[in-house]
């Protein structure tokens, strides 16, 4: 009997090491690296799905001109978001990974999804729930479909098994950390078995022509478990995000070699399910009787979609010694940026007040046109002065107090135009990619912070 092999693997990144090491070379973390046992299977792995794929692939190098391109083909589902964070529908032979945090919704959308796809045979691989766990929630779903099949297994040499029986046409497995392959001899869960079981879907899938899902788990900093290596080796990594306390959730494509990558679906977490929200501009604005103080709306970009977002200050004299800046949803440095910029520019004394920011709805804002929405959320809150209920703000701000022009504007002033606004402000730069002039609402078009401030109070 041969002596057992043994390696150590950086838990963070994946890197493998034949000794033990205080700090990983590659990603530089500290006491990372774990003992793992490998045994490496001599024999010939069963992988070949002929009866699948009879086009042999050409492995003779061909000229870039004498290729020739075609439209991918895509199955699309019945869920509008879905498609779009795809970059139009589910391509075959891709692998997808899909991650986030435990009980946001990440199953029930997989399961909800693989139910409405009629006529696609569908093998739904669960590796966490019974079969009686996902019936039920099948029922709660209300929904039945003759062509998804169920697996609870957690070991790839049976789940291939049961694939060439069955030949599905769609796989989704739930999750890739729950799955063990005996090329392996250690425990589920760890670098190299995430790796290689990655690796086992990923060969299915290119030879099969067949579209895989792996769901996954994150981290408790928000990064997806597993080797770094996971993401490099499937062609779309989505993020499903959300604040458990809001019904509302977000589907968000980090990578994708079959569209864009700065995609995102919202859906609303409902008793039947996830729903698609088609309009997110009304759900990310606030329905108030009375005008406050501190609140402005944004015409911001996420992918193709525009949206407007709720941006809510409060601006408070500093009861301790050390003024406090707290966000939720946007970047604590931009903020402190943007205060520096009135505290410099405008001559407004931030210094001894506390500030706090908010993004309506439990929405993350990563467009840096939300600044002028931010700075007069700011100065209404200072001023104590609402702004005017349908105004709304589209641009950067620069550090020497210039209103910069963003991407798009056409699309941000019609999403606008169409949730009833009457006035949009953006920056003066912007008249020129404005080829036409919009009808339903007035266009203000400002330079400087401090011409906006004389403007709004």
């Amino acid at each position: 009997m041969s002596k057992a092999k043994t390696s150590f693997f950086c838990q963070h990144c994946g890197h493998e090491s034949v000794k033990w090491a205080g700090q990983c070379p590659s990603c530089g973390q500290w006491n990372s690296f774990v003992e793992e046992i490998i045994h490496k299977d001599t024999g010939k792995q069963d992988n070949s799905w002929k009866e699948y794929h009879p086009e042999k692939r050409n492995t003779k190098s061909i000229a870039l001109h004498a290729i020739k391109t075609q439209e991918e083909k895509r199955v699309s589902t019945p869920d509008a978001e879905l498609n779009r964070v795809l970059g139009g529908g589910i391509v075959p032979g891709s692998l997808v990974l899909v991650a986030g945090e435990p009980g946001i919704g990440k199953s029930t959308l997989f399961l909800q999804n693989a139910l409405w796809l009629k006529g696609v045979k569908t093998l739904y691989i669960s590796g966490e729930e019974s079969e009686q766990q996902l019936k039920m929630r099948a029922d709660r779903l209300g929904l039945q479909n003759e062509d998804f099949y169920l697996l609870t297994e957690t070991s790839t040499q049976t789940i291939f098994q049961e694939i060439k029986k069955l030949r599905p046409q769609l796989v989704i497995v739930d999750s890739v950390q729950t799955l063990q392959t005996a090329h392996i001899e250690s425990s589920p869960g760890s670098v190299s078995q995430i790796r290689e079981c990655t690796a086992e879907f990923q060969r299915f899938a290119k030879e099969t022509n067949t579209p895989v899902f792996l769901i996954g788990h994150i981290t408790k900093d928000g990064s997806i478990a597993g080797p770094k290596i996971l993401e490099h080796m499937v062609d779309t990594v989505l993020q499903f995000e959300g604040d458990r306390h809001y019904a509302y959730r977000i589907l968000r494509t980090l990578k994708n070699r079959f569209g864009s990558t700065s995609e995102l679906g919202i859906y609303e977490m409902t008793d039947s399910g996830m729903r698609g929200v088609m309009n997110p501009s009304e759900i990310l604005i606030t329905q108030k009787e009375e005008n406050l103080s501190g609140i402005a709306i944004a015409a911001t970009i996420e992918g193709m979609r525009p949206l407007l977002i709720e941006v809510q200050a409060l601006v408070t004299q500093s009861v301790y010694g050390t003024p406090q800046r707290t966000v939720s949803g946007f970047d604590l440095r931009r903020l402190q940026l943007l205060l520096a910029v009135l505290e410099k520019r405008g001559g407004f004394h931030f210094g001894m007040k506390d500030v706090f920011l908010n993004i309506a709805g439990g929405f993350k804002a990563e467009d840096p046109s939300i600044d002028l929405a931010v700075i007069c959320a700011l100065l209404s809150s200072y001023e104590d002065s609402p702004l005017p209920q349908r105004i709304c703000f589209a641009g950067e701000v620069g550090l020497s107090g210039e209103i910069r022009a963003v991407n798009r504007i056409e699309q941000r002033i019609a999403e606008a135009e169409k949730m009833g606004f009457e006035k949009i402000i953006v920056s003066r730069y912007s008249q020129k990619s404005l080829n036409r002039p919009a009808a339903g609402i007035e266009v203000v078009s400002m330079a400087r912070v401090e011409e906006l401030y004389r403007y709004l109070f």
